[in-house]
């Protein structure tokens, strides 16, 4: 770690204000993922550390809660400064865990401060409404309420973005959190709440808790003062924690797995298209619920397509983060690559044609060299399975309802791209695609204004936009009755 990344380099959970070291032998390690390189470890959390946690965001919610909306605004607008002013160390320690590109390193910690500012003035614009009432003497209306604790579980592949849309909604609302980054991706979260803590987020309204998934994930879901769960994550997970939520009748929001299809029509700029699905691919080496999982490509430019999109592919650079020019980093694990090669493997066995360089070439162990599946099929796993790798699957279509069908033909709904210039076609897929987010003509999709989210099995609620802080409210009604004369 670099002197400047040491400010910010933190080894231990923050719970109510305070700096948490591990039990004895109750640590985790985590590595680099280009290097295997252990750089730090974390606590492993028993279950009654877990409870003080809530406790702490319990009494600070009350707090929190009464606070006024401009102190609110002032303190989430003090950590967005933080973050903005320390945005290099950021992204080096975010490469450094997680392992992406260093450029994309810098674009995730601009993104996920964007979030901070955004709920920061979307906090003053909580408003409730009025209800004309039939009876002259009566007033009828609503107001906005914060709905208490909220317990925040978030993923590997954007450690910061993910926890900042959650918890700035939430604390913008009034509620405090408890955080719990992924073990692959600690070091990011607990930077976050070196820079909360100096921006007067530090009594209990943002937590950052480390260890086991599954005891954290209990404890939150079994304690009725939390009051609110948002997860992202794979679509199994999110199945279980409903499941562990049930009980305690949890409000629940969930950004889950994604099968995003990419459709490029035949007549559009081939080169232009082609661009499109290399980015909607490999951002974060296609370590991206958003990437582009099955790519339809109508026959008329097919071979083109794939000729074109595999020379393309083929000149990325793989390699460390922090190397100059890298395009595409390593995945987190070593399973991942396995996952990537049997996918990979199986759709040659059934018929694929499979471009690129030898995996031979693969810099690392948890390296995976960008590859093209063309002529795919929906019997192949890689089509309804989500890689989550740099493995592009490539398929011909001949018919706009039959793509769409085909598109559709998943139980994910995430988000969906399509590149055509004509009118009428813009409007049929953008209607008869399953999917919470369409993308025309692009793919750059997110951003602090957009109403994040999936449909089907991709997820429940949405993060981001005019919607993102209601996941953390609750709409109370008030009937105002006549006062008699004295």
């Amino acid at each position: 770690m670099t002197q400047e990344n040491s400010q910010l380099w933190r080894q231990q959970a923050y719970v109510g204000g305070r700096w948490i070291d591990a039990d004895e032998n109750a640590t985790r390690a985590v590595d680099d993922p280009a290097t295997g390189e252990i750089i730090g470890t974390i606590p492993d959390l028993d279950a009654p550390r877990l409870i003080g946690a809530i406790d702490a965001a319990h009494a600070a919610f009350e707090r929190w809660r009464e606070t006024s909306v401009t102190t609110r605004a002032d303190r989430l607008l003090a950590w967005y400064q933080g973050m903005h002013d320390n945005r290099e160390a950021l992204a080096q320690m975010m490469t450094r865990e997680q392992g992406k590109p260093l450029a994309d390193a810098r674009g995730e910690v601009d993104y996920a401060a964007s979030f901070i500012r955004w709920f920061a003035e979307e906090g003053r614009r909580a408003t409730g409404a009025n209800i004309p009432a039939e009876n002259p003497d009566v007033a009828l209306g609503t107001v906005q309420e914060p709905v208490g604790v909220a317990g925040i579980i978030t993923p590997w592949n954007f450690p910061l973005a993910m926890i900042t849309r959650k918890a700035a909604a939430a604390l913008a609302a009034g509620c405090s959190v408890v955080v719990r980054p992924a073990s692959e991706t600690p070091f990011s979260a607990l930077a976050l709440a070196a820079l909360a803590e100096q921006a007067g987020l530090d009594g209990g309204e943002f937590n950052v808790v480390t260890g086991s998934g599954q005891r954290v994930s209990e404890a939150l879901c079994d304690d009725t003062r939390v009051r609110a769960l948002s997860f992202t994550g794979s679509t199994p997970v999110g199945r279980t924690l409903l499941r562990q939520g049930a009980d305690t009748v949890k409000r629940t929001s969930m950004e889950l797995g994604g099968n995003a299809p990419f459709i490029a029509c035949e007549d559009v700029d081939i080169d232009t298209a082609v661009e499109g699905a290399l980015a909607a691919k490999f951002q974060t080496s296609g370590q991206d619920c958003l990437a582009a999982n099955r790519i339809f490509v109508h026959r008329d430019i097919y071979e083109t397509f794939v000729a074109r999109f595999a020379e393309r592919m083929d000149a990325l650079q793989v390699g460390n983060g922090f190397d100059d020019g890298t395009d595409i980093g390593p995945l987190i694990h070593e399973r991942a690559v396995e996952k990537a090669q049997a996918l990979a493997d199986d759709a040659r066995d059934h018929g694929a044609r499979v471009m690129g360089r030898s995996q031979s070439d693969a810099p690392g162990a948890r390296f995976f060299m960008p590859t093209l599946l063309a002529d795919v099929t929906p019997g192949m796993r890689i089509f309804s399975e989500e890689a989550f790798a740099p493995l592009a699957a490539i398929c011909p279509f001949d018919d706009d309802e039959d793509v769409i069908a085909a598109a559709n033909d998943t139980e994910y709904g995430l988000a969906a791209y399509v590149f055509t210039h004509a009118d009428a076609r813009i409007r049929k897929f953008m209607r008869g695609l399953d999917y919470g987010m369409v993308g025309i003509n692009t793919m750059d999709l997110t951003g602090p204004h957009v109403p994040f989210g999936g449909v089907k099995q991709s997820g429940l609620g949405r993060e981001g936009g005019q919607v993102g802080m209601h996941e953390f409210l609750e709409t109370k009604y008030y009937c105002l009755g006549g006062v008699p004369a004295t």
